[in-house]
């Protein structure tokens, strides 16, 4: 059974004239080119360490699987504003699962683009715990966290944004989570 130990948060934005180039040179921007990437969807692991991203490349071996959360876009479009959001959701009881969130708009922000990701984690993780969430209601400034029904929840995002080339070269951000494998 693979379940994912630590975790780390990346991201990048490439520019190429070719559509494909564009999405290599922001892999290697984020730093996970030389991973066999694999999608997975929104889970974050039970008891999963968040670790730097300098320490989470090191983990990584050129031509390895790697599971990643990723969000992505490009456009080709002069100046036309792209973003890539990884929002997450962590519950205080660390033996409980998170959820992580991809958010890919045009035209958005990045502190707009990473705050609705992070709502959106929240509210996946509220239905798992079986809560009802309003993230304007539920939000404590001050702590900086969720409070859902006297669960306390951690968020945060990472997030990409760019403007489109203006000369017309493709551009692509990309934000992700890396999930690693237990070492040792």
């Amino acid at each position: 059974m693979y379940v994912p130990t630590k975790i780390f948060f990346t991201k990048g934005v490439g520019k190429h004239k070719d559509y494909l180039s564009s999405f290599e040179l922001a892999l290697r921007n984020a730093g996970i080119e030389k991973c066999n990437l694999v999608s997975v969807s929104s889970i974050f692991p039970p008891g999963c360490k968040r670790v730097s991203k300098e320490e989470g490349l090191k983990e990584l071996k050129p031509g390895q699987i790697t599971f990643a959360v990723m969000a992505r876009n490009s456009t080709n479009e002069p100046n036309r504003l792209i973003a890539s959001s990884i929002g997450v959701a962590i519950p205080a009881d660390n033996s409980q699962y998170g959820y992580l969130s991809k958010f890919h708009p045009f035209g958005v922000k990045e502190k707009t683009a990473g705050d609705y990701a992070e709502d959106l984690a929240a509210q996946m993780l509220a239905t798992t715990l079986g809560v009802d969430f309003n993230p304007e209601s539920d939000w404590n400034e001050r702590e900086q966290e969720f409070k859902m029904s006297g669960k306390i929840v951690k968020t945060f995002n990472i997030t990409q944004t760019a403007e489109g080339d203006r000369t017309g070269l493709w551009t692509t951000v990309i934000a992700a989570a890396i999930l690693l494998p237990h070492s040792g």
